[in-house]
């Protein structure tokens, strides 16, 4: 009874702290009145452009939770509530963050090609009237909204390269502090107004490097800094639900149309074309990656095709508003090799426990199309893109390489240097002891299934 009693002062004591804290946010917000409003002319909104968008942004959102069912099926069965509440989390955190800060620091003026400034901070200044510089016939808010749920996506990405293993209090610092200095960043550059790879001329239609290639590579680095799993060599150490692993690769399959499509930003025919190469393309590389499993495992792999599918949406991100679909199929089948080989490389000849081959799928599988995009790409697709070196332009290619190169060293540096950080402070796993009881009962108290 003592120590409920105590329980019961230590929650009412956080309570009351959360509610100041409420009560902090509310006053402030009188300093932001009418902020996401403002004046603007109803005529310069179409309502087709918007009602793709909101659906399309909502296609975005259901891919984080989709990515708690595909790596929640990977997982051992005493930490598949872990994996799940991870991605909640996550989409938790992000969403607060991008208001208050990250969407000024992707989309607000350039500073030195880098960063943008804090002329949105808070959603000052973005309202119901579009920003002429990103989307012209939607709100510059529902412009944000959508852009929020790629920043959600990203650091989701990267759990999978640490599940089973890591501290909990540490994931939730990580997921800001990455969010800031990596995620936000890296956008801007590809896609903020001055940001010196868009300057360059490099192409990422939705999110093969500012995605996939960021949470890719810094998954890497987490996986060589957090260490193994203690069961890494153990026998049995296999998925608990081949079931879950599929669910969660069809919705994200549903969601990333929305991703791709969606990222033409209007209801015509760019996301048409868009919404066929994703499709193609995730079918070529499933069917790749079933026939490479066949032949290895002398049996077809359902987990396999469902992983192959993943790799083929995240080739195609880049390349999906610039290829027409004989293209989206050679970059299906072509990525499914490199992909497929990337995880044999991974689990045979590399030191390091990237888990669930978030490095493999991600990095590599989105650095092979973002390549392939300087191969593919046609400007009669898309007259804001460029052609590559197949119609023409090898130029193309090169900037493509110069674009992967510096995120990929970017992301792994930047990752390694705060996980260094916050090691000082918090240590990077959970005890030997939490993690042989499975994170599902020892940090969150709950189990994924009763036998």
């Amino acid at each position: 009874m003592e120590q409920l009693l105590k329980a019961g002062n230590g929650m009412a004591k956080h309570a009351l702290w959360v509610l100041a804290l409420g009560a902090l946010v509310g006053y402030a917000a009188t300093y932001f009145a009418g902020a996401s409003a403002g004046v603007y002319d109803a005529a310069s909104i179409n309502t087709g452009d918007t009602a793709w968008m909101l659906v399309a942004a909502a296609l975005v959102m259901l891919m984080t939770p989709a990515v708690g069912f595909f790596y929640g099926g990977m997982v051992s069965a005493k930490n598949v509530v872990s994996v799940l509440k991870q991605s909640v989390v996550i989409l938790s955190l992000v969403s607060i963050q991008w208001v208050v800060l990250g969407y000024s620091l992707v989309f607000g003026t350039d500073i030195s090609g880098v960063i943008g400034g804090l002329d949105f901070f808070g959603l000052r200044n973005v309202g119901f009237a579009p920003d002429a510089n990103y989307a012209a016939t939607i709100p510059a808010l529902l412009f944000m909204i959508y852009q929020a749920m790629f920043a959600i996506i990203t650091p989701a990405l990267i759990i999978g390269a640490f599940v089973e293993r890591i501290n909990f209090k540490t994931l939730v610092i990580f997921t800001l502090l990455w969010t800031t200095l990596v995620y936000d960043p890296v956008a801007h550059s590809v896609w903020g107004v001055g940001g010196w790879l868009r300057t360059l001329g490099a192409l990422d239609f939705a999110g093969g490097t500012v995605v996939h290639m960021t949470a890719g590579f810094s998954a890497l680095a987490a996986a060589f800094l957090v260490g193994k799993r203690l069961e890494h060599s153990r026998p049995g150490s296999v998925a608990n639900n081949i079931p879950f692993v599929i669910l969660g690769a069809i919705l994200l399959w549903f969601g990333w149309f929305g991703f791709n499509a969606g990222s033409a930003l209007s209801s015509g025919v760019l996301a048409v074309s868009a919404f066929v190469v994703t499709n193609i393309a995730a079918a070529a590389c499933a069917l790749v990656w079933t026939f490479l499993s066949w032949t290895e495992h002398g049996k077809p792999s359902a987990m396999g095709a469902a992983t192959g599918a993943v790799c083929g949406l995240v080739a195609i991100t880049p390349a999906s508003g610039f290829v027409g679909p004989v293209a989206a199929i050679a970059i299906g089948i072509i990525a499914g090799v490199v992909t497929y080989a990337a995880v044999y490389l991974r689990a045979k000849r590399m030191k390091v426990d990237d888990t669930l081959d978030v490095w493999a799928a991600h990095g590599i599988g989105g650095l092979t199309g973002a390549i392939l995009t300087g191969f593919f790409a046609e400007k009669v697709i898309n007259g804001a893109g460029a052609n590559g070196l197949l119609f023409g332009n090898p130029a193309l290619l090169w900037t493509q390489i110069i674009a992967v190169a510096a995120v990929a060293v970017y992301s792994f540096l930047a990752t390694w240097i705060i996980l260094k950080v916050i090691g000082f402070f918090l240590p990077l796993r959970v005890s030997r002891g939490d993690e042989e009881q499975g994170l599902d009962l020892a940090v969150h108290g709950e189990a994924g299934y009763r036998f």
